[in-house]
């Protein structure tokens, strides 16, 4: 008797387990109605964390407000202001400029168009501006040629640059020839010097000092000192030479060795 009820006992037991097996086996295969605690998503996977776009990839990043730029400094003055200042400077850098009044003659403006060229900014012969303001008080020295040595002969600016060696030793003015008589933009080399005052063989009672003659093809074309300083013009006004002051040609003409090189170029 006891014997049957063991049996009966482990029966019950064993119809437990496997109905305990099958409940396991249904909530994998099937979705219960209560959500188990493997169903409830975690905090990782929460849609708050997960689905749910992060800052760094919804939020877009701030962009970075440019700084404003500074507004240029205001201008104060106009550039006759400036003008004594800078004919002291052009002055002083070996620029000639007649006299030093703040006043911005023909010669100023024949330094402030040699000062353009020699910095490589646009030629010409106009008044003062506040870009050659700027370049002319910021500089302390002349600028280095960038031409091998000789003279050279700007028609536009009516200034010829003596460069010896890696310096121009002399910017002085000049007068080439006037319309009907103008001095040809040519190179040539010094190829004869001529000492002192001669009269001109081509117009009479014209007088030339110390004559640089560069030109083999056209030999009556120098260049050369005039009788009175005041018919160096600050334009043309020639026969064809190229007039300089008694002073500077004197001077150009004793550093001046036979065949230095000699161009003419622009136009006034």
């Amino acid at each position: 008797m006891s014997r049957r009820r063991g049996l009966v006992a482990g029966a019950v037991v064993l119809s437990f387990v496997l109905v305990g097996c099958s409940d396991v086996a249904a909530s994998e295969s099937s979705p219960s109605n209560t959500p188990s605690a493997s169903s409830t998503p975690s905090a990782s996977s929460s849609p708050s964390a997960s689905s749910s776009p992060s800052a760094s990839s919804t939020t877009p990043s701030a962009t970075p407000t440019p700084k404003p730029t500074p507004p240029k400094p205001k201008v104060t003055h106009k550039p006759q202001y400036y003008a004594l200042q800078v004919e002291r400077q052009l002055d002083k850098l070996g620029y000639p400029v007649g006299d030093v009044d703040g006043d911005i003659t023909r010669r100023a403006k024949q330094a402030l168009c040699a000062w353009r060229e020699t910095h490589g900014m646009p030629i010409s012969r106009k008044g003062l501006t506040l870009t050659d303001v700027n370049s002319v008080l910021n500089a302390t020295t002349r600028p280095t040629p960038t031409r091998e040595p000789g003279i050279y002969v700007n028609k536009t600016c009516q200034v010829a640059y003596q460069i010896v060696g890696k310096t121009y030793k002399r910017i002085v003015w000049i007068s080439t020839g006037a319309p009907g008589y103008e001095t040809p933009n040519r190179t040539g080399k010094v190829w004869r010097k001529w000492a002192g005052a001669h009269e001109s063989s081509l117009y009479p009672d014209a007088y030339m000092y110390d004559s640089l003659y560069f030109l083999r093809d056209r030999p009556g074309i120098a260049l050369h000192g005039s009788r009175v300083n005041s018919l160096v013009k600050p334009y043309p006004a020639s026969h064809r030479c190229v007039r300089v002051t008694r002073p500077e040609i004197h001077q150009i003409f004793r550093e001046t060795p036979i065949g230095t090189k000699v161009q003419v170029y622009g136009d006034y």
